[in-house]
C-alpha cells in the first residue's frame, strides 16, 4: 500500500480520492500474493468485499492480470488527480474513519441530543435509558 502512495506522489498516476487510494493498494497487495483477507460481510459494501475476493483468490492463484485491462485501468487514473495522496489527504481519511468507527452505533436522535442537551441532561437521560431499557 505504501508503494502504491508514493507512485501516486510521483505523478506515475492519481486516484480520485485518499480512500480509492489505500484501496487500490490494498488490491495490489491481494494480487501479489499477501496474505490480506477479504473485509466479512456487512463492514463494507457488498461490490467492495466481492472485488476483494477476487482480487485474493487471483493472488492465490497467481493468476496474471488481462494486459489491456490493466492498461485501461492505469490510463483511467492518470487522468486523476495526484493530490489526494498527500500527507494531510491521508491525515483526513484516517481521521474520518476513526471518527465513522466511534459513532457510527449511535443513533441519530442520540447525535442531536449530545450536540443540545447538555451534561447534565445527557446524564439524567442516560440514567432514565438504563432503568427502563427493555432486554427482550
Amino acid at each position: 500500500m505504501h508503494e502504491e502512495i508514493k507512485r501516486i506522489r510521483k505523478g506515475e498516476h492519481g486516484a480520485r480520492s485518499a480512500k480509492q487510494a489505500i484501496a487500490i493498494g490494498l488490491s495490489e497487495a491481494r494480487r501479489a500474493g499477501v496474505d490480506l483477507k477479504p473485509p466479512k460481510k456487512g463492514t463494507v459494501s457488498e461490490k467492495t468485499r466481492k472485488s476483494a475476493e477476487s482480487a485474493y483468490k487471483k493472488g492465490k492463484k497467481q493468476e496474471p492480470i488481462s494486459r489491456s485491462r490493466s492498461r485501461a485501468g492505469v490510463r483511467a487514473l492518470k487522468k486523476e488527480s495526484t493530490s489526494t495522496a498527500s500527507h494531510s489527504a491521508l491525515s483526513k481519511q484516517a481521521k474520518s474513519a476513526a471518527k465513522r468507527r466511534t459513532t457510527s452505533n449511535r443513533s441519530a436522535a442520540a447525535k442531536k441530543a449530545a450536540k443540545t442537551k447538555g451534561l447534565r441532561k445527557r446524564s439524567i437521560a442516560a440514567k432514565k435509558a438504563a432503568r427502563t431499557r427493555s432486554f427482550n
